[in-house]
């Protein structure tokens, strides 16, 4: 996740803070799952009508779709959306780093597709959804810290590119989202507009350019070096590669997205002009 208040004068200047939002857990509230579970009673979310405001958006269960690639501030800006709106939160990449995580630490080979589907198979998630403090443990183990590793982050788009474990996961958001509803919830990750929420009424196509999502990046992990970020840049071109390229679910930009370049941005710009997007949709609904 890019947690970070600001973004404009980090962009422009030194691009300080990737740093973790402040979590008090408040309302929290955790989703356990088994992959194997049973499906969720609809493929997909269904689109929002018969609606007039942002907050009747949100009483009928609103879905906002947040993708873009890593480093764009789309965790950040979804958080605080959801905030704003008074929504749950997912971050789908966080189950993806998990089954990661859960891989490495068990010594299994990424690039064995049937191995790493059958972990995912056994593992059990517990999600939370809270934007003030969105959990995730595997197996009852906390992993929160664990799968935002250097290690994980370079891992995650191989095991992503698992179909089967991609379609295991899908279904698990898919559930999130349903149960989310009446209050509604804002997902993000890199396949949500297309694929996991694809009538969602309000989506958002996050990016950056490669540099400041690099910058982001190393900040999050704690790395100012000039060779730190050159380091991160040339991870982050691999994993740009590897997710638009993938057979399953490929990250792009849905047809009927909002495209945000949050390079020269702050947070409250983006979150302002999704609310505006919120309220466009409730107008074409009504």
């Amino acid at each position: 996740m890019e947690h970070d208040r600001g973004w404009r004068e980090p962009v422009v200047a030194s691009a300080t803070g990737a740093q973790e939002a402040s979590a008090d857990g408040e309302g929290r509230r955790a989703e356990s799952w088994r992959p194997d579970g049973p499906a969720p009673a609809t493929a997909g979310v269904t689109g929002v009508t018969g609606v007039t405001s942002p907050q009747r958006l949100v009483r009928d269960g609103l879905v906002i779709a947040v993708d873009g690639p890593g480093g764009s501030g789309k965790s950040t800006a979804a958080r605080e959306i959801a905030r704003r709106l008074g929504l749950r939160y997912l971050d789908t990449g966080a189950m993806y780093r998990a089954v990661t995580q859960l891989a490495l630490e068990s010594r299994i080979d990424i690039e064995d597709h049937n191995a790493v589907a059958e972990l995912a198979e056994r593992a059990v998630l517990t999600i939370g959804t809270s934007p003030d403090n969105p959990t995730i443990a595997v197996n009852g183990e906390p992993v929160d810290d664990l799968i935002r590793t250097r290690a994980v982050t370079n891992a995650v788009s191989a095991v992503a590119a698992v179909p089967a474990v991609r379609r295991r996961l899908v279904i698990r958001q898919q559930q999130i989202i349903t149960e989310a509803s009446p209050v509604g919830i804002v997902v993000e990750g890199r396949d949500i507009g297309s694929v996991v929420a694809p009538n969602a009424p309000v989506k958002v196509f996050l990016t950056a350019s490669t540099e400041v999502r690099a910058l982001r990046r190393s900040h999050q992990l704690g790395e100012r070096g000039v060779d730190d970020v050159a380091r991160t840049l040339a991870e982050l071109d691999r994993r740009d590669a590897l997710d638009s390229t993938r057979a399953a679910d490929p990250l792009a930009v849905p047809d009927d997205a909002i495209v945000l370049d949050s390079t020269a941005l702050s947070v409250q710009d983006v979150v302002d002009e999704v609310l505006r997007h919120c309220e466009q949709a409730s107008a074409r609904a009504s």
